[in-house]
């Protein structure tokens, strides 16, 4: 379980979000819902131990992470956290193997990386080098990187940010498809995609000092 209390961010610019209380329960897909600027990325952010909050409180399974130091954040991450960055942050003149198989130097097994990649149906291109990729195989590299490590929870910033509706669609259901029984929570500004969810957090509301969870109509 995932808990936010307090959480306020001051950049330099004097520009500051405070965000509403938040729990994201395990094993729960989540969809963070708003305009680009609304402190989506931010609160990712937040929640990885990327950045510090100025006030408040991020609580994972009962330990408060804001009073770790950031090298003990970075391990944490590095362990517990899998992250789907928005410009995927692969090496582009690496094979798509070599670039999961260096978490190998953080101690990481990874060795359902094959297993993954079928699922993800890119395992024939296992052995191609990142920028002989697509923007959707890239995407799926980024998955199969962030999930090799078994995370108990899924960050993703804008995973379908760069591809079409349609592809982004795709890796939408092939995302919530492996990550089942994780903590996942995605940022997009495309709510055509929030169907696919548990609940959608609107962030217009979070950061104005209200918090709405839309909850997925039952079929």
């Amino acid at each position: 379980m995932i808990e936010l209390k307090g959480i306020t961010k001051q950049f330099q610019n004097e520009t500051e979000i405070c965000y509403s209380d938040l729990v994201f329960e395990s094993g729960k897909s989540y969809v963070l819902l708003g305009a680009s600027g609304c402190g989506k990325s931010t609160l990712l952010n937040i929640i990885a131990g990327i950045i510090s909050p100025t006030q408040g409180k991020v609580i994972i399974d009962g330990a408060d992470l804001t009073q770790a130091s950031q090298k003990q954040k970075d391990r944490f991450r590095i362990r517990n956290i899998g992250y789907i960055f928005q410009d995927f942050k692969l090496m582009n003149d690496m094979s798509v193997i070599d670039n999961i198989h260096v978490l190998r130097l953080e101690g990481i097994d990874t060795s359902s990386a094959d297993e993954i990649l079928k699922k993800l149906g890119i395992h024939q291109k296992k052995n191609s080098k990142i920028k002989h990729l697509s923007g959707g195989e890239k995407q799926r590299v980024a998955i199969t990187r962030a999930l090799v490590k078994a995370p108990e929870i899924i960050l993703a910033d804008e995973p379908t940010g760069n591809l079409n509706f349609a592809i982004g669609e795709q890796v939408i259901r092939e995302l919530l498809s492996v990550s089942k029984g994780k903590t996942l929570i995605a940022v997009t500004h495309d709510d055509r995609l929030v169907q696919y969810f548990d609940e959608v957090l609107d962030m217009n509301l979070i950061t104005s000092g209200m918090r709405d969870i839309v909850r997925k109509e039952e079929t």
